[in-house]
């Protein structure tokens, strides 16, 4: 955090003392500079928005001589103002799910921790001064000032808690949940085995461009809904929609790379550690987490959120340089897998049907040759009843013998039939499906 002393006095003096005494507490750093450097609030405003202080703490100009006076004069007592001593500047945009327990805590204690500093250092002069002048001055002496809030983008909706969490994982569900019924849809048709891949990329990526064009809206709506007095347009509404579309994509192709790519029982595992990484890493700002953890930037979830808070603050949050690439590429990165793994799937889907094709052309090979030696047993037993020499054990030996040619062809049949099945199958991963609610005879003709 930025500390600049306008004032000059006993005032900065006092905070500095604060925060020394508040070194060994769990607090953000205070990098003091000079007036000279930033010669005015709007600088400070400037830096703050452009991210490279979290917050900058100030006192203002002239704010010890003013205290002094009010102090020991009856008729300072009237024009003196608290509030115009001690401000500091921040973007809640940024913090609104930390806010109450990480700074507005930290930086009320900063300020209590200076009046009792003040006190201390200037405690003897000031009850000589209020004892010549009023005693009424002496709630002067009490609260000499109090912290002064600049909020660049007040975010103090009861909903801002969810922002960096139930938004983002509605979306990963949205993505996972229309996957499933997609796949199942898939496979239900036999689409891989009946269009050519080309197409089904391109029909596969209109369709789910257009289910994350609505879904997105549906989420910025809910955003939107739950605003109540935050300051936000119509022009946010729109760039938060197209934000989060870009997000509910990437996210759709990159969970359909992991469906594809990765061996069947690994993709619920892998899902989840998808969804728990991209929702930790927006938890907590980096600015409070140790550099371990910047390895967060990789992940689309932490990018869509810096995205959204320079949406909502209006500029003041100057991401976009590595968010917006970051996203593209793995947008790029997961369509390239994945129209691949449309060709892979085609593949495996035109095996595993030619397996499926001489599996049961083999069934049928073999009921004809079992019915063709069946016939020729009954041609034998006719004969040997016309010469005379069958008998009732005769007879029970046939339906014997006929029993186990028909148990031995059907076994045969279906330990080939996996066999071939397994092999074509071994490979081909459609990924999570969900069976379709309804299955009328058109479909299942089609089979």
């Amino acid at each position: 955090m930025l500390f600049v002393d306008y004032d000059g006095g006993v005032i900065g003096e006092a905070v500095r003392t604060s925060y020394d005494s508040l070194k060994g507490s769990d607090f953000l750093s205070l990098q003091e500079e000079s007036p000279a450097v930033f010669p005015s609030i709007g600088r400070l405003e400037k830096e703050v928005c452009g991210t490279r202080y979290w917050a900058a703490l100030y006192t203002t100009a002239g704010a010890s001589d003013r205290l002094s006076k009010a102090l020991s004069s009856i008729n300072a007592v009237t024009t003196y103002k608290p509030e115009e001593v001690l401000t500091f500047i921040w973007n809640e945009a940024r913090y609104s799910a930390i806010v109450d327990t990480a700074i507005h805590n930290n930086l009320q204690n900063l300020s209590d921790n200076a009046r009792l500093a003040y006190t201390s250092m200037n405690g003897s002069f000031a009850i000589s001064a209020i004892a010549v002048g009023n005693k009424a001055n002496i709630n002067i002496l009490a609260k000499p000032w109090t912290l002064t809030s600049s909020n660049i983008q007040p975010t103090s909706q009861g909903s801002r808690l969810i922002y960096n969490t139930l938004v983002i994982i509605l979306i990963l569900i949205q993505e996972f949940f229309y996957l499933g019924t997609v796949n199942g849809l898939y496979a239900s048709l036999k689409i891989y085995n009946r269009i050519y891949p080309h197409r089904i990329i391109t029909y596969r990526n209109f369709i789910s461009l257009t289910y994350t064009f609505i879904g997105s809206l549906c989420v910025t709506g809910m955003i939107w809904a739950f605003r109540g007095h935050w300051d936000v347009n119509t022009a946010q509404f729109f760039l938060t929609w197209v934000a989060l579309w870009l997000f509910a994509h990437a996210n759709f192709l990159t969970m359909d790379v992991f469906t594809i790519w990765l061996p069947l029982p690994y993709v619920p595992m892998a899902l989840i550690t998808w969804v728990v990484f991209n929702v930790a890493s927006i938890l907590v700002p980096f600015e409070l987490s140790p550099g371990f953890y910047r390895w967060a930037y990789a992940l689309p979830a932490h990018e869509i959120y810096q995205i959204l808070t320079d949406i909502w603050s209006r500029g003041c949050n100057p991401q976009l340089y590595h968010a917006l690439p970051v996203l593209f590429a793995l947008e790029l990165f997961s369509f390239l897998l994945s129209a691949l793994g449309v060709y892979r799937r085609c593949h495996y889907a035109v095996i595993a049907q030619e397996a499926e094709d001489e599996a049961f052309d083999d069934r049928v090979k073999s009921a004809l040759v079992f019915e063709r030696n069946r016939d020729a047993e009954r041609e034998q037993e006719l004969i040997e009843e016309a010469e005379g020499t069958s008998n009732e054990t005769m007879l029970q030996k046939a339906k014997t013998k006929e029993r186990a040619d028909v148990e031995r062809a059907i076994r045969e049949n279906d330990t080939k039939m996996r066999r071939e099945l397994s092999k074509s199958g071994r490979s081909c991963n459609f990924g999570p499906s969900f069976d379709l609610p309804f299955k009328d005879d058109s479909m299942e003709s089609m089979k």
